[in-house]
């Protein structure tokens, strides 16, 4: 396949797009954006160029690089913004609608979105290795050892309460499951009444009844600016005593330190999480170590870091990846894309 350099002649038959490498699409996205698109590849948005942007009818955005009005002001012919991720904080939507731009994004996609299910298939595996100490169990096996009385769980699932907080798509998945499970469940979102929740799910009427009444809390809330650092050290503090507390959302919803102090003082018997605040900076891996959540993980067996594998199964990546460059073909179409 061939591939444009911010140096090509950008006057082609076909509209522009910028891809990063960052992004890692997989061979069915990317034979779809070079059969539709002129396509300028770089490495990240850190190396966007002024002749990059000043071609690109469509950007590519990932996550960890804020797209705001200085770079959009940069496309003078841009009228796509695509990203494959069910939200958006890291584009600035309301400036580009004002500039008659397009965003792209899975979040309103539903119907698709159901048949995405690796996310939610992930938490259940983390309340499971969580309540029934899989990952201690494991590491004594490799040290010799073959005693199972150590790593007995609390109790049975079906002998304890979930509470969901959100249960939009990912949530209502999760939800299910604790039912399959014979679990109570409980749920607290703000945007979902008794009379469109799933049925025998028990709705609170906030965040702190809900963990005040669960044995496992997961999280299932979008990352925006009115939800960061929603657990708090007080949400926390309410918590049940010996309960779990599972995140697979994103990382800025959590107080992290206050995470920390509920593990260290036993509110909480044991977290999981497959998500850390700050992970989308630029050079996040090579400070993980010393990521106030990791460096507890190193010294304590009650907390479990996935690096941010909940959607990561090779079909949901292709699928994803398709669909968003498939409906950004769509948006240009019905914006009459001309050269």
């Amino acid at each position: 396949m061939s591939n444009m350099t911010p140096e090509t002649d950008v006057c082609k038959q076909k509209p522009v797009i910028v891809y990063y490498d960052i992004l890692q699409y997989g061979p069915d996205a990317k034979n779809l954006l070079y059969d539709n698109f002129e396509v300028i590849s770089l490495a990240d948005p850190a190396e966007d160029t002024q002749e990059a942007l000043s071609c690109a009818d469509v950007l590519l955005a990932p996550l960890g690089y804020f797209l705001g009005p200085e770079k959009i002001d940069l496309c003078p012919r841009l009228k796509v913004i695509g990203s494959n991720t069910t939200g958006h904080p890291h584009i600035e939507v309301d400036y580009a609608a004002q500039k008659g731009i397009s965003v792209v994004t899975l979040k309103d996609h539903q119907d698709f979105l159901n048949t995405i299910t690796p996310t939610a298939e992930l938490t259940w595996g983390l309340v499971i290795a969580l309540t029934r100490n899989i990952v201690p169990a494991f590491s004594s096996v490799l040290d010799g050892k073959w005693a199972r009385w150590p790593f007995g769980g609390k109790s049975m699932l079906s002998r304890m309460s979930l509470g969901v907080a959100g249960l939009g798509r990912l949530g209502g998945k999760v939800a299910s499951y604790g039912q399959c499970f014979g679990m109570i469940v409980r749920y607290f979102d703000p945007f979902v009444n008794e009379f469109d929740a799933l049925s025998g799910v028990v709705r609170t009427q906030s965040l702190e009844e809900l963990v005040g009444q669960s044995d496992v809390v997961t999280v299932h809330i979008p990352h925006e600016p009115e939800t960061e650092n929603l657990f708090s050290d007080s949400v926390f503090a309410g918590f049940k005593k010996g309960s779990y507390f599972i995140n697979t959302s994103r990382g800025e919803l959590v107080d992290e330190p206050a995470l920390v102090s509920a593990l260290e003082n036993g509110r909480l018997a044991g977290a999981a999480v497959d998500v850390l605040d700050g992970e989308f900076v630029p050079g996040f891996e090579n400070r993980v170590k010393e990521h106030p959540l990791v460096q507890y993980a190193a010294r304590h067996s009650n907390l479990i870091i996935t690096p941010h594998i909940g959607g990561s199964t090779h079909d949901a990546w292709s699928l994803t990846q398709k669909y968003t460059v498939e409906k950004i073909i769509e948006a240009l179409a019905e914006g009459v894309w001309q050269q």
